[in-house]
């Protein structure tokens, strides 16, 4: 369940953001810019503080060439799919949705990977904290 949740955070993170509909944080900054500038750095702030934690946690986890092979992962399975035709990725609204989702399930991975890699493996993971 606190995995699920993870992902939820994450999918909203990025969706409330930015998706292919009017109600999004990018579209609603562009138009009220000039007349809510500081409604629109505090949400834009918040947004970013919610980035740095699960971008953060995800980096610690995998570092930049493990989040660039599960990237590649993904990439490869849609284009599988594609291929075989279980998916047409010739929709941009589409498109971006499933990327919203990849890059979700990516995130969320990447912030419940010691709990993940403990369940999995057995053994527990501690932060090598230098004092």
């Amino acid at each position: 369940m606190a995995i699920l949740i993870r992902w939820l955070g994450a999918f909203l993170l990025l969706a409330l953001t930015y998706n292919p509909t009017p109600w999004n944080f990018t579209t609603w900054a562009q138009a009220n810019l000039a007349s809510d500038l500081p409604v629109t750095l505090l949400l834009g702030l918040l947004l970013g503080l919610g980035y740095l934690i699960y971008i953060g946690a995800t980096l610690r986890s995998f570092g930049l060439l493990g989040i660039v092979l599960l990237v590649a992962l993904f990439a490869l399975v849609l284009w599988v799919m594609d291929d075989w035709g279980m998916l047409s990725l010739d929709n941009p609204t589409l498109n971006t949705w499933i990327s919203i989702l990849v890059l979700s399930l990516i995130l969320c991975v990447g912030l419940s990977w010691s709990i993940l890699w403990q369940r999995l493996s057995g053994q527990a993971t501690v932060d090598d904290v230098e004092r």
